[in-house]
């Protein structure tokens, strides 16, 4: 099928799927005020996230910083404090420099350009055509998964989805289709249709679809062929040992260095290998003179994108911190709102926490 073909195919589901977007679609914060700002900030964080857990540390988020200018100045650790739990943390550090740019380049006002838009740190084509389309109105057009999953169903596309000269191809469907009185509406409304009803995980909800009769893999009754993907590589597997460390009501904080995964963040002790008691016990002894001996924790399991953490861990309390020691030592309250620990060790922060505070 040559282009023309895609086209031909596509073009009829253009103003039913808008009738069913415009009908009813889902109710969320960045839908209501669509500037800029606001949408860059949800695509962003939409990005590896579900939208029911952006929600809360979206509105968050602009409670702190309400526009470019207070992004730009915040001090990075409030930054990273209020992107904690979500992931991907270069994703809150793109958005701060982009803050900067925006503030050094166009007066701290959000360019409406989508070639100004591409240029910025963290913004790729389909986030620069997203707040385009959806909070500027220009007639660009917004390729995410949802969306190359549903043009996939409707041509039974047979080629892998993620190859970058199929996206490619798509884009230029999508872009050659989009209605120039309601770019952000159909964008918004074909993103809406596969994360809604052209589910990614799951049966699609076929019955419910707005372009069931131009879809061929709903015709031909094989949908769950469609995307055709690579598979993946199988992720590496890190067993590693986690140390909760209390000394006088306070917690023994790392910080990760400045590159690589989660670069900059804070962490508790850990080292790259599994450790029992005794050998935990002698890893410590370095730096604090225990109170006992180790107490074993639940393990944990945190995946990453191209890795696992499976974590042992151990609880001690500390009479004495030595000279040596690298670490700093936190209160719990310090843990809650100062701190940014990653969701990694979401199994152990809160028994730094409830265990101090009755």
């Amino acid at each position: 099928m040559d282009k023309m073909d895609f086209y031909t195919a596509l073009s009829p589901t253009v103003l039913p799927l808008l009738k069913w977007y415009q009908a009813g679609h889902r109710d969320l914060p960045w839908r209501q005020n669509p500037t800029p700002y606001q949408v860059w900030i949800s695509e962003i964080m939409l990005q590896q996230t579900r939208v029911q857990a952006v929600i809360p540390y979206y509105h968050r988020f602009l409670s702190l910083f309400p526009d470019v200018a207070a992004l730009a100045q915040a001090p990075e650790e409030q930054l990273l404090k209020a992107w904690e739990g979500l992931g991907y943390y270069s994703r809150a550090r793109n958005l701060q420099r982009a803050a900067r740019i925006i503030c050094d380049r166009f007066d701290g006002c959000c360019p409406t350009g989508y070639d100004d838009w591409l240029a910025l740190p963290g913004v790729g084509p389909y986030t620069a055509g997203a707040v385009c389309s959806i909070a500027l109105g220009l007639p660009v057009p917004a390729v995410d998964g949802n969306v190359l999953r549903v043009f996939s169903r409707l041509l039974a596309l047979e080629e892998d989805i993620a190859a970058p000269a199929v996206k490619k191809e798509l884009t230029a469907l999508a872009a050659a289709l989009i209605p120039p009185d309601a770019p952000g509406e159909y964008n918004q409304a074909l993103m809406e249709l596969g994360a809604t009803v052209c589910l990614p995980n799951g049966t699609p909800l076929c019955q419910s679809c707005p372009i069931s009769g131009c879809c061929r893999a709903f015709q031909d009754q094989n949908q769950m062929l469609f995307p055709l993907k690579s598979p993946k590589k199988p992720r590496k597997i890190l067993k590693m040992t986690v140390f909760l460390v209390e000394n006088q009501g306070r917690w023994a904080l790392n910080q990760r260095p400045e590159k690589g995964l989660l670069a900059g963040l804070w962490e508790f002790p850990n080292t790259a290998e599994p450790l029992n008691r005794e050998q935990a016990a002698a890893y410590l002894n370095r730096w604090v003179r225990p109170a006992g001996e180790p107490v074993p924790l639940s393990p944990a399991v945190h995946v990453f994108t191209h890795l696992e953490w499976h974590m042992t861990a151990w609880k001690i309390s500390a009479d004495q911190v030595l000279p040596d020691c690298p670490f700093i030592w936190a209160k719990p309250e310090e843990i809650q709102k100062i701190y940014p620990i990653p969701s990694a060790f979401s199994a152990f922060t809160p028994i730094c926490i409830v265990q101090n505070n009755p």
